[in-house]
């Protein structure tokens, strides 16, 4: 809820992926759709809009999208019909985008969302619908003149319509999150937003908390999940202040202005109306064989909600542990591959890798996925603290530089002399060097200044070189203390 000037108000959110198909080739023709490319290198004679130029549908893009269906607990339609979605702008050569409106692909599905509290909430999917995305308008290449790339035209692309079920700016950034991590599980959308490859609009109104739903605005084209919940808190507060000073909110599209946090009107909300729908003459209704959808859904991977609970269940791992290392399918492969290894701990595992190996793989600036830090190098690591060859503090650096080099974690240790000491005497040599010297601070702790107690362990630390046996630290310090 949002507390306005006159009383709480909730928040309606409905939110339309556009998810660009992991494919070779568009949608419509052979062109390829690689990112990143020339202007204008990636175009065929179909996506430019040549007279007498027709379209053929790439069965690829098509499985990509019935799998997504099936990721999502949805209803594939084995009868679907393309039709021509008519609209002009520049970098649509056709004046139209082959698209589906009345009959698509993918049915009613759904995505269950683990909220902060432990509750599961379930968010429903409308739709799933194939179609080609257009191209690209340049504003930025010259001081009075628009350029247009083509490359995108033609790209197939998911638009995937939630229902209006999401309530906050915070469920719409947990959707959005669990929506790309079962894309990239699946592999048909790499969900790589900062390239275009996920796109959002947001759906969003305002309403008295039971009242019936308010006017909607529609937020386009928003490429990040913080900038989408950025959009959706300023255009509610925006909609409540509209209303509450004896304002009506009018249907439109806007647009957010990151710089300013805000959202700016584009043009008046078309309807489906307005773009004349109809079927394409040049495509065939797309007709799906059961057998065919029967073993896609086989050959589904263990999606991350499932992989969760299995983490929890056969891991022992917290459900929030569990939700991290899942979140993306590379860290949970990297995880599961680590923890194989014999006599290993899952939960130190676990501990290790979301946050050692997480961290300094964050200060590289690069993710799991291209990590110089191989699962057997994380393993033999993790092995060398559990027997005690080196402490979890030595263990720290010795990764640092896995993560600069590559290199094992024993050749480090050996070529740096970092092996932890366990000899009793020499810790016990330390202790009686640090105590000695800190003379009146022992006799300050003697009288009750119990907090100087971590002062001698760091001193000890630092005498040596971090590689001293904590455990034994503690037995043999709080032994020279007390006498």
């Amino acid at each position: 809820m949002i507390e306005g000037r006159t009383g709480q108000w909730e928040t309606v959110i409905g939110i339309e992926v556009h998810a660009q198909v992991v494919s070779k080739a568009k949608l419509f023709s052979g062109a390829a759709t690689d990112f990143g490319a020339e202007p204008n290198t990636q175009v065929s004679p179909v996506d430019a809009a040549f007279p007498g130029m027709l379209p053929v549908i790439n069965r690829f893009c098509v499985e990509q999208a019935v799998k997504t269906g099936l990721g999502l607990d949805a209803e594939i339609n084995l009868h679907s019909v393309f039709e021509r979605k008519n609209y002009f702008y520049p970098d649509l050569p056709a004046g139209y985008q082959i698209s589906q409106y009345q009959q698509p692909v993918v049915g009613h599905g759904r995505v269950s969302l683990d909220m902060p509290d432990g509750t599961v909430r379930e968010i429903g999917i409308t739709r799933l619908h194939l179609e080609q995305d257009a191209g690209k308008s340049l504003h930025d290449q010259h001081p009075t003149l628009t350029f247009v790339d083509l490359n995108r035209a033609g790209v197939a692309l998911m638009e995937i319509v939630s229902e209006p079920d999401l309530r906050s700016a915070e469920e719409a950034g947990l959707y959005l999150r669990k929506l790309r991590s079962i894309l990239r599980y699946l592999g048909t959308c790499d969900g790589n937003m900062e390239e275009g490859s996920l796109r959002c609009d947001c759906n969003v109104s305002v309403r008295r908390p039971g009242e019936p739903l308010g006017t909607r605005c529609e937020i386009k084209n928003v490429n990040s999940i913080r900038y989408v919940m950025q959009a959706i808190e300023h255009e509610a507060r925006r909609q409540i202040e509209l209303i509450e000073e004896g304002g009506k909110i009018e249907q439109q599209t806007r647009l957010f202005d990151a710089a300013r946090g805000i959202t700016r009107l584009m043009r008046s909300k078309e309807e489906a109306h307005d773009y004349r729908y109809f079927p394409d003459p040049d495509l065939l209704p797309l007709v799906l064989d059961p057998d065919w959808v029967k073993r896609l859904r086989a050959e589904l991977p263990e999606l991350p909600g499932t992989k969760r609970a299995r983490f929890v269940s056969q891991y022992g791992l917290s459900p929030y542990d569990a939700g991290v290392l899942v979140a993306e399918r590379a860290t949970a492969e990297y995880y599961e591959s680590v923890a194989a290894g014999p006599g290993r701990d899952p939960k130190a595992v676990a501990h290790w890798v979301t946050g050692e190996l997480f961290g300094a793989l964050n200060r590289k600036g690069v993710d799991i996925a291209h990590s110089t830090v191989t699962t057997a190098a994380s393993g033999q690591l993790i092995d060398l603290i559990a027997v005690g060859t080196i402490s979890g503090r030595i263990a720290k650096d010795v990764l640092a530089e896995m993560v600069e080099t590559g290199a094992e974690p024993g050749a480090i240790v050996e070529a740096k002399g970092l092996r932890q000491v366990t000899d009793s005497s020499t810790i016990e040599a330390a202790i009686d060097a640090v105590l000695t010297a800190q003379a009146d601070k022992v006799a300050e702790y003697r009288a009750g200044r119990d907090k100087l107690y971590g002062f001698f362990v760091g001193q000890i630390m630092s005498a040596t070189q971090g590689k001293a046996d904590p455990t034994l630290v503690n037995l043999l310090l709080k032994r020279k203390l007390a006498g």
